[in-house]
């Protein structure tokens, strides 16, 4: 079974930074995509930031020029590095892995991020 565990997550200023790590119970390989999402009180689950194993990504728009995703294949570890964070930022931040034929979601349980003002 796939299992994804998200660390980093802490209470910071805005204006700060946070590192998120995503550790991954197997190769990374095996994934087709690797993300994080988020999610605030009484909202949906949003996109945050994906990235393939090529090294593609993408970001949502709302993150870009703040937020870099980046994978570390022999650790089996991908991170999400926030810098400038705002209030807005503020969620639940999950790790997800895309998988499989047909392609299959798993999550992690995730981790709080707050911003303050």
């Amino acid at each position: 079974q796939v299992q994804l565990v998200e660390s980093g997550g802490d209470s910071v200023q805005a204006g700060g930074s946070l590192r998120l790590s995503c550790a991954a119970s197997e190769s990374i390989f095996s994934f087709n995509i690797m993300g994080w999402y988020r999610q605030a009180p009484g909202k949906q689950r949003d996109l945050v930031a994906t990235i393939t194993r090529s090294s593609i990504t993408n970001y949502a728009d709302s993150v870009k020029g703040r937020f870099a995703i980046s994978r570390d294949n022999a650790q089996n570890m991908v991170y999400l590095q926030m810098n400038s964070l705002k209030p807005e930022d503020t969620a639940v931040y999950y790790c997800l892995a895309v998988a499989g034929i047909p392609p299959r979601n798993y999550w992690g349980r995730g981790t709080q991020v707050t911003v303050s003002s």
